[in-house]
């Protein structure tokens, strides 16, 4: 079951731009990972809510995805103006909640937790280092170290692994009661060991961009990224991509001598030759090979070859890099990634497809190859395929009947991305009504959920009408439990 926000409240988007993240919040958050903020509830609302909490834990167990419905006050939550701004800063104005929620509910004697990544719901796909995903871990009581505050790697969402004790800063979450972390996606974390006699609750919810930005969306003053001095390993370079990225610009700045890259190192610039660049790409420790990847792009149209090889090399590490350091050299890239959605290598195809999603070109040559993905014999193309469409948007006659096409892939993920990719795809996806309603009957919850969601986002009265028709007949309802059956 998918739930829809409450309507804003009158007035509110005055409020939402009161609390828009600054610049300052806005660089730590590219190149940390993550902000901490506090709502302005008063203390009786989270009194209430975290003893309704406990109740429901005891004696009906944990509500799963049904955390929303279940408890009237998240929705409070969500919509509250500090909440809503730090969000829209990040995701956009016209971001959606995931019907993935779920409350981490810890007795005391809990232990900790691994240092993990969320998966997607079980499964896994080419992690965005655009903030295309953001979540918030929300504490409805306070929490100090021996409950077992969340613990976050800092700057660490942009490896696919752990960089290594001397690289990494662990921050813990803790505060008073309305204290919540905005966090990267891709950030690894972990829950800590409930040391206290005080059960622990941390909400935790998860929210998609819809489009790419065309300007920026949190209180922006200044245009140019300012440095980072402070952090354990230097990606000014990348984190430069991310904050042009957020405000609307499209590609890398170019950077650098015929040949050669610059890098600022202590004050200093220094430059390293494309050739030593492009060696790092597969490099076992990762951060070389993520700095790499966008120091490359940096050179734009001199470092495309050495990233197109490293792109159908079959090393898997340096193919993932070389697809984000060609979508961060933003148009130019776009004739080696079109031949490599025909390379032999898997990886080479669900890389490339990657890519040109997040160059979100609208020409048919672009979504044709794309769309051919979607019939690719190796569902991780199929994957990177379905989500890359959504990104495209246009033309909308080649996108759409790949999306329908994907809606019935055999494989879950598959599903629920194309039903995810027509719901950014908005009132665009109206031809595609009777697909979206025949996916409501499918047998994975996120299919069924993002349809609902696409439904609502054509916002046709037919639309609408399915969705309701859809929503009412599976309601889920708040006060009906083993103890109150009617």
């Amino acid at each position: 079951m998918t739930a829809t926000l409450r309507p804003r409240r009158k007035g509110s988007e005055m409020s939402v731009s009161n609390h828009l993240l600054s610049d300052d919040q806005m660089r730590q958050f590219i190149s940390r990972g993550y902000v901490i903020l506090q709502t302005d509830f008063p203390k009786e609302f989270h009194e209430g809510l975290n003893a309704k909490l406990n109740e429901v834990m005891d004696k009906e167990g944990n509500p799963g995805n049904n955390l929303l419905p279940r408890f009237s006050e998240v929705g409070d939550i969500l919509q509250n103006p500090v909440v809503r701004g730090a969000l829209t800063s990040v995701v956009g104005h016209d971001y959606t909640i995931h019907p993935h929620r779920h409350c981490h509910f810890t007795y005391p004697g809990r232990k900790v937790q691994t240092w993990h990544k969320d998966s997607y719901w079980g499964h896994q796909k080419v992690r965005n280092h655009h903030n295309w995903w953001a979540m918030i871990f929300y504490y409805p009581q306070a929490v100090d170290e021996e409950m077992g505050p969340s613990g976050l790697l800092s700057g660490s969402q942009y490896y696919t692994k752990r960089a290594g004790d001397e690289t990494e800063t662990p921050v813990y979450i803790e505060g008073p009661e309305g204290t919540f972390g905005l966090i990267h996606y891709d950030l690894w974390h972990r829950g800590g060991a409930n040391l206290s006699q005080k059960t622990r609750a941390m909400m935790k919810f998860q929210f998609v961009r819809m489009d790419a930005p065309t300007g920026p969306a949190w209180n922006n003053l200044q245009a140019d990224w300012m440095p980072v001095e402070d952090a354990p390993v230097d990606h000014n370079i990348l984190w430069e991509n991310q904050w042009r990225w957020h405000r609307g610009a499209k590609g890398a700045e170019r950077n650098g001598a015929e040949g050669k890259a610059s890098q600022t190192n202590g004050g200093r610039t220094e430059e390293t030759k494309i050739s030593d660049l492009a060696g790092k790409l597969g490099s076992r420790y990762e951060p070389d090979g993520v700095d790499s990847a966008y120091r490359l792009a940096t050179c734009s149209e001199e470092a495309i070859p050495s990233l197109a090889e490293a792109l159908t090399s079959g090393n898997a590490t340096a193919s993932r890099n070389a697809g984000y350091g060609l979508s961060a050299v933003g148009s130019g890239a776009r004739g080696v990634l079109l031949e490599a959605m025909g390379h032999g290598s898997e990886a080479a195809r669900m890389h490339a497809a990657f890519a040109l999603g997040e160059l979100g070109q609208a020409d048919e040559e672009s979504a044709s190859a794309v769309a051919k993905g979607v019939s690719d014999p190796e569902v991780v193309v199929r994957r990177s395929a379905v989500e890359a469409l959504g990104l495209m948007k246009e033309p909308v006659e080649v996108i759409l009947p790949a999306l329908e096409e994907g809606l019935n892939d055999d494989d879950d993920q598959a599903r629920f991305t194309a039903a995810l990719s027509l719901q950014r795809l908005g009132s665009r996806a109206e031809p595609a009504l009777p697909a979206l309603q025949a996916a409501l009957r499918d047998d994975n919850r996120y299919v069924r959920a993002n349809s609902v969601d696409a439904l609502r986002r054509v916002g046709t009265n037919e639309a609408l009408n399915i969705a309701l028709e859809y929503l009412s007949a599976h309601r889920w309802c708040p006060t009906t439990t083993p103890d109150n059956l009617f």
